[in-house]
Order: C-alpha cells, then structure tokens, then sequence
C-alpha cells in the first residue's frame, strides 16, 4: 500500500523543497503563456524565506517530499489572500490542489477578522479556474501583472469555507 499525503505547516527547512516544486509545477503555465518570466519562476529563494516567517504557508508531503505547498495571508480588510497554490506534475488531477486549497481557507479562517478570500489565477488557466470555480469561487475583475500575463481575480465569502470546510 502507497504512503499517504499530508498536510502542515511548512517551516524554514522547507524553504529549498518548495522553490524547486514551485519552479517544476509551474513550467505549464509559463508554457501555456509563453513567458518564463512569470513570478513563481522568478522568485528568489530569500523572498520565499521571508514568506515562510510572515505568512501561512502549508504543504503536502509523500513521505519525506514536499508535494504541493500553498500561502496565504489575511489583510487589514479581513480579506484573506492565497498565493501559489502548486501541486507537483505527477500528483495534478487527483484531488491535491483542492485538499491544500480548503486547508489554506481553514487556516486562514482561524483570524477572526478573515470575512473573504481572494485569489487569482491566469485567464488562460482552465484547470485552475475549474479548481477555484468549483471550490465556489467567482470572477470579482481582472488585471494584467507586471510580467504582461493577463489575471482572472476571483472571491468567495470566508463563510462557505467553513461550511463545506473538508478535512485534510
């Protein structure tokens, strides 16, 4: 019988597993894009080290292997953000994305203050969108980032997350 995957809190020695699974997991989108210059290629391993010390950062481990990871922080708003959501190749499309997604919400729930969540994704990214769409997500506008990528911003009130809140 095959190991199971879990889901914590990252910590600092995750910090190089999770810039590697990050740069591997989003090779589909840069390519989807056509721009290998989108910010999950380009961050630095010290901007992700800073991350690890401020924000919720969780990720999902096949044993010792960091799997998928995810971040979130909740604003003065009470808007809770959730960044990076990333799953590694070989595991996309069996239900991870979704286990760390609800898990980041729960987290981020645990602030009183969080009332949403915001998110967003490239409008080229069907995958994502079905993810976060069927997560009760909904388009709330768009931008285009600084490296040209045109992005969907999508919302769902903190209240559904805790009603269809599933374990991890």
């Amino acid at each position: 019988m095959g190991m199971s995957v879990t889901i914590s809190a990252a910590t600092a020695e995750d910090a190089e597993q999770i810039i590697k699974l990050q740069y591997l997991a989003f090779q589909s989108e840069a390519e989807l894009y056509g721009n290998y210059r989108i910010q999950p290629l380009t961050q630095s391993l010290d901007s992700l080290k800073a991350e690890l010390a401020s924000d919720t950062v969780l990720v999902a481990r096949l044993g010792e292997e960091i799997v998928g990871a995810v971040r979130g922080t909740v604003d003065e708003e009470g808007t809770g953000k959730i960044a990076k959501l990333c799953v590694h190749p070989r595991l996309q499309g069996h239900g991870l994305g979704a286990r760390l997604l609800s898990a980041v919400e729960t987290a981020l729930s645990g602030n009183d203050a969080t009332t949403r969540f915001r998110l967003f994704t490239g409008h080229k990214s069907e995958s994502n969108l079905r993810l976060y769409r069927k997560a009760g997500y909904t388009q709330v506008g768009g931008r285009t980032a600084s490296d040209g990528v045109r992005l969907v911003i999508l919302e769902k009130e903190a209240k559904e997350a805790t009603d269809f809140a599933v374990s991890a």
